[in-house]
């Protein structure tokens, strides 16, 4: 019998999420550990995956809903402020841990991650196109004038 942590491995890294160790592990360089509301742990639990950038140190992305988040305090409850930002994201009204759902809730959950997904996906390409046919309508009516 394979280990649990054998098993995990063996998942989707998608899948991998679901499980809080797994979004836990994104946290290395998290700048609130100790004495905050928004440790690492409590960051997990509430369904997010620690993504920073130059820029953004405390860049947070829920896992789920794929609602970012950044600007933390150390008074900041993560589950507070997903419910606040991403009130529809089903992973906060899931009543079960992940890892006891039946295949077919999993799955059904596992849909409406995906549609999300596509949907973030869907606007980034909308607003790419609208950003790139705003700079050829620049350099076109450059070349006419």
């Amino acid at each position: 019998m394979k280990s649990p942590a054998a098993a995990t491995a063996l998942l989707p890294a998608e899948w991998q999420l679901y499980l809080s160790e797994t979004r836990l592990a994104t946290y290395r360089s998290w700048p609130f550990t100790e004495g905050c509301a928004c440790t690492p742990e409590r960051m997990a639990e509430a369904g997010f995956i620690h993504c920073p950038s130059e820029n953004g140190p405390d860049v947070v992305q829920c896992f789920f809903c794929f609602k970012e988040l950044e600007g933390w305090e150390p008074e900041d409850d993560p589950l507070d402020e997903h419910r606040k930002h991403s009130s529809g994201c089903a992973f906060l009204s899931l009543h079960k841990n992940p890892v006891d759902l039946t295949l077919q809730e999993f799955l059904k959950l596992d849909k409406e991650r995906t549609r999300n997904m596509i949907k973030k996906q869907i606007s980034q390409k909308v607003t790419e196109f609208k950003e790139e046919s705003q700079r050829a309508r620049r350099d076109i009516e450059k070349l006419v004038s």
